[in-house]
C-alpha cells in the first residue's frame, strides 16, 4: 500500500504575465513541499493566463513561453508538476499539459477537446491532441486531460484504456449561476462507469468579463466528492491516492462549504471588479450615486472589492432629482464611509439647451433632453476619472442594458461594470442580502419604485412591463433563445413579447458601446451572444 499526496493549486494569472504567472506557479510549488505533496497541479495555461486570444497569434509567444518552461526546469525540482501552457509544434499551435518531473520535462499532453461555443473560440487558435497521456507517479498512472476534455466521454475513456488509474483534468472553466454544482455532477457521470478517481483543479480570477471561480475538487471511483476548495479565492486542495492490492482510489480529504446561491453570486461580482481594476493598474473607482439600486449596489460591491479608500461617490443632481435621492445616496455614502462629492449639473444643462435653442425651437420635449442630462453627468464623470486616474464604473443592471433603457455616452460611460449581467429583480435580492451582512444601503432605496429621474414622477415601469415580468422574458429569449411562438404560449402576452423583443434587437448598437461587465448568467452580453447591428430578423 502506498500513498500518492496531490497539492492542486488554485492560481490567479494575469494574461500575459509569462514571469508574474511563472512566480505563482513556484510559489505554489513551495506551498505543496510544506504541505509534504508529492505532485502540484496547476490551472488549464495558467503560464499565460486564460484565455490569451489573439496573443496566441504573436511571433514571440512560443519564446516566452519556451522561457518560462526552462526557468521551472530550473527551480522546481523537488516535487513533479502539471502545468498548463500554449505550445507550437511544427507551426501548429496546441493547448497543452506538461509533467515536470527531477527537473525534465516527461510528458506533453494536448488538448482534444475544442469549445467552439459559448465566450470559447479555441478552434481559432489551436489544433486538437489526437494521443492520451498517461504518467505513473509513485507507482500510480495518471491520465491527463485538459477541461473541455472533460464534457465529452471520448478523451477519458481513451485515457483509461491507456492505463489511467486516476484522471487530472486542468481547468479554466468560466463560472455562472450554478456552474460549480454543474462540474461535480459531470465528474461523478464521467468517472461512474470508468471507475477511476478524478482531480478537478480550476483557475481563479476575473478576467476581462470572465470570471473563474476556482472550487476544485475530486471524486472517488464511485463519483462521491471527497474533497473542495474554496471558491472564488486563490487556494490549495491536499488529496491523497491510495494504492492497494484492489487498486487506485481517493481518500476523503479537506472540504470547503461553498456559499449559497446570492452569497456565490455577490462574491463573484465583488472578484470580478477587483480584478479588473487591479490587473488593470487604476487607482480605485469613481461612480455616479442616484439614490438609486443599481448604483447602490454597485458602491456596495466596490467598496468589498476594493475599501473605502478607493472608492469616489458622485452625486449629480438636475431639477429632476427627488430630495429623497439626494438623502438617500448620501446615507449611502456615509454609510460606506467613502469620499462622496456633490456637482450640480443644472448650469452643464442649461448651458447645452442656449446652445440648441435655436434648432430646438418649436420642438416637443423628448428623450433628447432626458438623454442629454445623462450626457452632462457622463462628462463630468469621465473627468474626474481624467483628472484623479479613478476608473469610472457604470451602474446599468441587465435588464436595462438588454432593452436600451440607458443613455450611451451618459449613464453607459465607464470602463467596467459589475452588475452588467445582474437581472433587476436580482438585483433588489442582492441588495437585501448584503444588507443583512451589515446595512450599507438604506431600506428607501430598496423598497421605492425605480426611476430614472430624468423627467416629472417618471418611474421605469411607464416605460417596461414590471421587471417581475420582463426579467422573465428577457431570460427566455436571451439565454435560452426561446422564440417568440415559445414566449407566447408560456402565458406572456403579445403586446410585451413585442415591445421587449424589439427593444433588445434595436439596441444591440449600444451594447456594443458598452463597457465590459462581470459574466455571471448563462449568456452574458459579449463573447458569447454575437448580433448583427443592422439585421431584419421578424419577430414572429
Amino acid at each position: 500500500m502506498s500513498i500518492l499526496r496531490i497539492y492542486s493549486a488554485q492560481i490567479n494569472p494575469i494574461v500575459g504575465d509569462f514571469a508574474g504567472n511563472t512566480q505563482k506557479i513556484i510559489a505554489a510549488a513551495q506551498k505543496a513541499r510544506e504541505q509534504q505533496s508529492d505532485l502540484l497541479i496547476t490551472p488549464e495555461m495558467v503560464l499565460t493566463g486564460y484565455p490569451p486570444e489573439d496573443l496566441l497569434f504573436r511571433p514571440a509567444l512560443q519564446q516566452r513561453v519556451q522561457e518560462q518552461l526552462d526557468f521551472l526546469a530550473a527551480e522546481v525540482t523537488d516535487i513533479t508538476l502539471v502545468v498548463g501552457y500554449p505550445i507550437i509544434h511544427e507551426g501548429q499551435v496546441f493547448n497543452a499539459a506538461g509533467v515536470l518531473h527531477q527537473g525534465q520535462w516527461i510528458a506533453e499532453y494536448h488538448k482534444a477537446c475544442l469549445p467552439n461555443d459559448q465566450v470559447f473560440d479555441e478552434k481559432r487558435y489551436f489544433t486538437a491532441g489526437q494521443q492520451p497521456v498517461v504518467v505513473e507517479i509513485q507507482g500510480i498512472k495518471l491520465g491527463l486531460l485538459i477541461c473541455e476534455d472533460l464534457w465529452h466521454s471520448g478523451p477519458a475513456q481513451a485515457s483509461v484504456e491507456a492505463g489511467a488509474e486516476t484522471l487530472l483534468v486542468l481547468n479554466a472553466s468560466p463560472w455562472h449561476q450554478g456552474k460549480h454544482l454543474e462540474r461535480v455532477e459531470l465528474a461523478r457521470q464521467r468517472v461512474q462507469p470508468l471507475q477511476v478517481p478524478l482531480i478537478y483543479c480550476n483557475v481563479i480570477g476575473g478576467q476581462d468579463e470572465l470570471l473563474f471561480d476556482g472550487a476544485s475538487f475530486a471524486v472517488n471511483s464511485q463519483g462521491e466528492l471527497l474533497a473542495s476548495a474554496p471558491a472564488l479565492q486563490e487556494a490549495g486542495l491536499i488529496t491523497e491516492l491510495e494504492t492497494t492490492s484492489a487498486g487506485v482510489d481517493l481518500l476523503p480529504s479537506e472540504r470547503a462549504t461553498w456559499p449559497e446561491a446570492l452569497p456565490y453570486l455577490y462574491a463573484a461580482l465583488v472578484l470580478g471588479l477587483q480584478d479588473y481594476v487591479n490587473k488593470s493598474g487604476f487607482k480605485g473607482v469613481v461612480l455616479g450615486m442616484s439614490g438609486g439600486i443599481d448604483s447602490a449596489l454597485s458602491a456596495a460591491i466596490a467598496v468589498d472589492a476594493l475599501g473605502k479608500e478607493r472608492v469616489t461617490g458622485v452625486m449629480l443632481p438636475y431639477h429632476y432629482t427627488s430630495s429623497m435621492s439626494l438623502e438617500d445616496a448620501e446615507e449611502e455614502a456615509r454609510l460606506l464611509d467613502i469620499d462622496y462629492q456633490v456637482y450640480p449639473i443644472a448650469p452643464m444643462v442649461d448651458s447645452f439647451m442656449t446652445s440648441l435653442e435655436q434648432t430646438f425651437a418649436g420642438t416637443q420635449r423628448d428623450t433628447t433632453e432626458e438623454n442629454l442630462q445623462a450626457r452632462c453627468r457622463g462628462t463630468l464623470l469621465m473627468a474626474l476619472s481624467n483628472k484623479l486616474g479613478l476608473m469610472v464604473l457604470s451602474t446599468g443592471n441587465k435588464s436595462e442594458v438588454a432593452v436600451g433603457y440607458c443613455t450611451l455616452y451618459g449613464d453607459m460611460v465607464g470602463g467596467y461594470n459589475a452588475i452588467k449581467d445582474v437581472y433587476k429583480t436580482l438585483v433588489f435580492q442582492l441588495a437585501e442580502w448584503r444588507n443583512q451582512q451589515g446595512r450599507v444601503i438604506p431600506q428607501r432605496i430598496i423598497d421605492r419604485p425605480p426611476s430614472a429621474e430624468l423627467a416629472p414622477d417618471q418611474k421605469d415601469e411607464d416605460s417596461l412591463p414590471p421587471y417581475s415580468v420582463l426579467d422573465k422574458l428577457l431570460e427566455g429569449y436571451i439565454e435560452l433563445d426561446k422564440s417568440a411562438a415559445d414566449l407566447l404560449a408560456e402565458g406572456f402576452s403579445e403586446e410585451d413579447i413585442r415591445r421587449v423583443i424589439g427593444l433588445v434587437d434595436r439596441n444591440e448598437y449600444k451594447r456594443y458601446q458598452a463597457a465590459p461587465g462581470t459574466r455571471v448568467t448563462f449568456r452574458g452580453f459579449g463573447k458569447d451572444r454575437r448580433y448583427p447591428l443592422v439585421n431584419k430578423w421578424p419577430v414572429f
